[in-house]
Order: C-alpha cells, then structure tokens, then sequence
C-alpha cells in the first residue's frame, strides 16, 4: 500500500518528492485504510478498557448491600459514561475498523473510495472519547442520566452535560463519514465481475449498516440539540411548565436508539458469517435469504422504537402495535441463526478460537434473543421494565453479539493483518475464560430482575445480595481476562509462527479477488503515433 500513497503523492498530502512522514506524522497522516482500520481497532480496545474499568467501579458498588466505594452521584456517572464510551467508542469503532481493513480487500478496491475523509474520522474519535471522559472532571460531573439523557434530569446537570453532547455530536459526525466512504467504496470500487449479489457478507451487513447510520445519527443529533437548546436559551422542548413534553425526548432518542442496536449487531453478523463457513470448510447456507435478512432487520429496526417505552403511557393499541412489531423483527434474525447453524451442519468442522468465539456468539446472542422475546410482551415488559432483567438481555446481545464476535474477528484476520499466527493455547484460554466469566456476570442478574431488582441503583435490599456478590466476582474476571487477548495480539504482532496464505486451510476460500497491483508497476500504454 505504500507504493499507492508515493504514486498519489499529491492527492494524499505528502509532498509529492517521495518524502513520507514518519514516526508519530505517519499515523496523524495516514490515508492507507490498513493503518487507519488498525488505529480504529486499538483505539476500540483502549475505550473498551477504560469502559470495563467503569463498569468494575459499578460493580464494586454492588459487591455487597450499602455505599462502601463510591459516593451516590459518582456512581451515577459511571452508569452514564460506561454506557456512552462501551457502546460508541468501544463496540462501534471495532467493527468501523474491521471494515477499514477489510472491505476494500474483499471487494478488490485499491483503498477506500475517500481517503483524506477516513483519515479525519478516525481523528475526530479521540477528541470525543477525551469530551466524554473529560466530562467527569468538571464541575457537576457527567450526567447521571444514563446513556439514553433522558430529561428532564438532563436539563438540570451542570456542564459535564453539555461536554457529553458535544462528544456525542461528534462521533455521530464520525459514523456518517464513515458510513458515506464505507457506501462509496461498496458501490464503486468493486472488482470487476464482483456483482452486489457476490460480495461476500460482511461487506453486504455493513453496506446497509452504513445506510443504517446515515438514517438515524442527524436524529440523535437532533435530540439532542433540543437538550442544549433548552439548556441554555430558553427554549422547551421537553419542559412540561412551557408547553413541551420529556416523553417527547424519548420518541426522538429511540427512533435513533433502536436502530443503533442493529446497527451494532449488523456488522457482527457479517463477522460470523465469515468465520463459520471459513472453519465448517463450506459456502454459507442460503446466502440470498441472509441478505435479505439482514436488509429485513434493518427495516423492520425503524418500526419498534417504541418496545423501550411501554411505562410511559402511550396508548393501548400503540402498545399492541409495538408487541407484534417486536415479535415480527425476531423473524429475520431466527433465519440467519438458522443458516449459521445449516452451514455448520455435516461441515468439516474444526475448533480454532476463532470459531468458538463464534460458537459462543451463536449460543449467548440466541439466549440475549430470547430474553428479548420476553421483553417484547408488554405485559411481562411493564414488570421488568427498569429491572436488571433488561441489564441482563441487553450485555447478552451487546458483549456475547457484539463483543464476541468483535474477537472471532480478530483472531480470524490476524494471521492476515501481521504475517504470524498467534498464539492458539493463550487464545482458547482467553475464549473460556470470558465464556465462564461472561456467563457468571449476566446470567444471575436475570434472576435479580425477577426478582425486581431496579438497575441505575447505588444500594439494594438484602435478598439480592448472593447474586449481586456473584455477579461482581463474574465482572471483575471478565474484566482481567481480557488483559489475556491483549498480550496475545501483542505476542503475536512481534512474531511467531508465519501465517500461510490460506491460513485455516479452508478450500475454496483463499481470496477471491486478487489484491491489485501497487499503481506503479502497470505499464504505460504504448504511444500510438
């Protein structure tokens, strides 16, 4: 790719003579979609990090009944950052940088379609992550509200508020430039002969989690300008005492919420339907269906925003409609765990750690699914609405969905990404332990919520005190285990065993299209005189 940066010395800022930064300005520069992929990636790993240590905070909280760690309104803003920086500095930017490195090596594309853009952003990144962070460190803290700002309590907080805002505006500004160099490159900078229905699925799954994004990121843009707006020049949208309604917030916040969690789902999908066909030694059953499965998902995602809002009031039939609409999305979704589940069935089946990580995916996301399914009916959803049965449904479908299949990925394409293989015992090691971990977390908080545990809470009755004990001994190995992965990646980085061009030995499934040739090596068309 070097040779694609020094023959486009001048469209991509170097100057032009060969000269290339180095050092710390080769990584500021960048336009090489590897180098910006793998900057997504770390800088996923270390919001995931700095998330997780929130989440240890909450849970040491919880170890035992009564305020022991933290005081009430500290503990408050880790609920709110945990939420804001796991879901869009965490989940989001891993799977932005898995398309990075490799949709424009999967559909035969020199790079992607806009390299200046993707370079800024990746940028605009680390300033939004420092604005939500940063947001604890002024006066009146980040919000307490939760990742969802709901108002009017986020009307009333003081300025950590306003910098959580203005995180939040730019890494939606990030997402839809990604999105719209992500469909670029797709539309246009496919291989020849490599029709739509072609490509393989990750790009197909990120293709309309692209147009996923572009829809709803100016929605949440939207709510919450409203925010600021009524925070400081008088107006009031959601201020009930000048005529404006704080429910009115929510129709906003989750018209965009709910396609964000496909949004976040999506792409993972795609990152399985890689790697299961990869270590079944066999094409994905019924590719066609999965497609329009996944373009099903993302439709129907628009039409059940309201399924997070049956406690606020809305009517009767508003709440039947949403049921039935909930129900109906689980449609698509049983027909891709099915053709995941045909693809395996009389495959050569082997068991590298990328494919249990897919394995685990494919057990714990179907089991977040099905608690969703609960929660779906409103009857059952206005008991456990606010309890940590929905803690319990939604960690399943983000960490064993999201952030599973997020490792399935990386182990899967590091031997591509470094030349080396890593190291396979220390990565069957770190794929059970967070299986254990993972499972001793969030499996008993379905009983707490049962039992009518609420979740946002500092302190809590007596008879929950086993689980929750369980559950932060759970959280914090799950927390330290993934120290493992990241000394594996790193082990693997500086050496070991090459990688072999067909890596897992699955026929049929080296690269479909050859990378192209660096642009320097084509020959000049012979002058015609």
């Amino acid at each position: 790719m070097a040779a694609v940066d020094h023959a486009h010395g001048h469209e991509h800022g170097h100057d032009g003579h060969g000269h290339h930064p180095t050092g710390l300005m080769r990584w500021v520069t960048t336009t090489n979609h590897k180098d910006i992929g793998s900057m997504y990636l770390w800088f996923s790993f270390a919001m995931f990090m700095v998330g997780g240590a929130m989440s240890l905070v909450i849970r040491a909280e919880l170890f035992q009944p009564g305020l022991q760690v933290v005081s009430p309104a500290f503990y408050n803003q880790m609920i709110t950052l945990h939420a804001l920086i796991m879901v869009f500095g965490a989940i989001m930017p891993a799977f932005v940088g898995f398309a990075n490195w490799m949709i424009p090596l999967q559909i035969g594309a020199p790079d992607m379609a806009f390299a200046r853009m993707n370079n800024w952003s990746f940028w605009i990144l680390p300033v939004a992550g420092s604005m939500l962070v940063g947001s604890m460190f002024v006066p009146g803290g980040a919000s307490g509200t939760g990742w969802t700002l709901y108002p009017p309590l986020s009307i009333q907080m003081g300025m950590g508020m306003d910098m959580a805002i203005f995180g939040v505006h730019l890494l939606g500004m990030s997402s839809i430039m990604g999105s719209i160099n992500i469909i670029t490159t797709i539309l246009n900078l496919r291989a020849p002969g490599m029709t739509l229905m072609k490509m393989p699925m990750f790009c197909w799954t990120w293709l309309i989690t692209a147009y996923l994004l572009i829809a709803v990121m100016p929605v949440l843009a939207g709510a919450v300008t409203m925010l600021l707006t009524d925070r400081h020049f008088g107006t009031t949208f959601f201020d009930a005492a000048g005529g404006g309604d704080p429910v009115l917030f929510q129709h906003i916040f989750w018209f965009f919420g709910h396609p964000e969690v496909y949004i976040i789902a999506l792409p993972a999908f795609g990152v399985i339907s890689e790697v299961i066909p990869a270590f079944s030694r066999k094409p994905i059953f019924g590719y066609t269906s999965m497609v329009y499965a996944i373009a099903s998902i993302a439709i129907i995602s628009f039409f059940v925003w309201a399924h997070h809002m049956y406690t606020t009031g809305i009517p009767l039939t508003g709440q039947l409609y949403f049921m039935y609409a909930t129900m109906l999305i689980a449609v698509p979704t049983g027909v891709k765990v099915f053709n995941w589940v045909a693809t395996m069935w009389r495959g050569e089946l082997t068991f590298e750690t990328p494919m249990l990580f897919a394995l685990g995916f494919l057990f714990l996301f179907t089991l977040g699914g099905f608690s969703g399914l609960v929660l779906s009916v409103t009857a059952v959803d206005i008991m456990l609405q606010d309890t940590y049965y929905v803690v319990a449904h939604f960690h399943y479908v983000m960490v064993a969905g999201a952030v599973f299949s997020a490792y399935a990925g990386a182990y899967y394409w590091l031997p591509k990404w470094t030349g080396h293989m890593y190291d396979e015992t220390l990565g069957k090691a770190h794929f059970w332990l967070t299986l254990f971990f993972f499972n001793l977390t969030f499996f008993v908080q379905h009983f707490l919520g049962l039992a009518g545990m609420p979740r946002r809470i500092p302190d809590y009755a007596l008879q929950f005190a086993e689980f929750n004990k369980l559950s932060s001994i759970g959280a914090f190995g799950l927390g330290l285990s993934q120290l493992l992965f990241l000394y594996v990646v790193i082990k693997c980085i500086k050496g070991g065993k090459k990688a072999e061009a067909n890596v897992w030995g699955a026929p049929g499934l080296e690269w479909t299209v050859p990378s192209p040739a660096p642009y320097h090596t084509f020959e000049e068309p012979p002058v015609v005189k």
